[in-house]
């Protein structure tokens, strides 16, 4: 490609994030699209996502006898956010 020869917006942008080395990261935001059809309405609805440290999802959850359920639920859930992002860049789930 010459200098000066148009690219797309796309191209540019996935460029960039190569070089920046965060394709992981962004990776890892998807999850906050696709929460609710992975753990159903009902869950969702008692939970919200706070943030991902260090490839673990940390999820907020309304009540105690909530936080208990999805606690046991954890490997399962973690196994729909894997299948669903096509990605195991979440390694974890922290319930709080």
């Amino acid at each position: 490609m010459t200098e000066g020869s148009p690219q797309s917006l796309g191209s540019i942008i996935d460029a960039l994030v190569r070089q920046l080395g965060i394709q992981t990261k962004l990776k890892q935001y998807d999850i906050v699209d696709v929460w609710g059809s992975i753990v159903g309405v009902q869950i969702a609805s008692v939970t919200s996502i706070d943030k991902i440290e260090k490839n673990v999802l940390v999820v907020k959850v309304t009540a105690a006898p909530w936080r208990t359920e999805l606690t046991f639920r954890k490997h399962e859930i973690l196994d729909k956010i894997h299948a669903a992002m096509d990605s195991k860049a979440i390694k974890d789930i922290r319930f709080r």
